[in-house]
């Protein structure tokens, strides 16, 4: 079945690819983040929970910026994706879909930051990512519940 693409599809598209380039910059690009400095080598952490827990454990030393930039910004930066992934793809009207999907593409970011030294390869920076794509499809699901609550409700009166 073939069926055409609607004008929110569109912008969902257009919005998407701008989402992705802006990601891409801050993860490989922006200087403010340390992304130009490829001479510290590779760093990577694998073990779960590590990172997350030392930034709660040592707040009060890194302070409310650092751990925002790195704790909210996690998740923040992630919730687009899962916010735009079910508007251009059916597939991923799922929330599963959604979930996976961004589980994998943090995996890919991390995984070319640490080939290509920029950042470090985290497995906190995906816990936090995946949970940003899983809150981004909530407010996906909370947008449409309001759309369709103000529809029904305009077709009453």
């Amino acid at each position: 079945m073939i069926r055409n693409t609607t004008k929110r599809q569109k912008l969902g598209w257009v919005l998407f690819i701008l989402y992705l380039c802006l990601l891409a910059y801050f993860m490989f690009f922006s200087e403010s983040f340390g992304r130009t400095d490829t001479s510290r080598g590779y760093q990577y952490n694998l073990v779960p929970f590590k990172e997350i827990s030392r930034y709660f454990r040592y707040y009060s030393t890194i302070g409310p910026l650092l751990f925002l930039v790195n704790m909210i910004g996690n998740v923040a930066a992630f919730m687009p994706f899962g916010f735009f992934l079910p508007i251009i793809s059916r597939r991923s009207k799922k929330w599963y879909n959604t979930v996976m999907l961004g589980f994998g593409f943090s995996l890919m970011l991390e995984t070319l930051q640490l080939i290509f030294m920029v950042g470090s390869f985290d497995v906190d920076d995906m816990q936090l990512n995946t949970l940003g794509a899983a809150l981004g499809y909530l407010a996906y699901r909370f947008v449409q519940w309001a759309r369709v609550s103000i529809r029904r409700r305009r077709l009453m009166k």
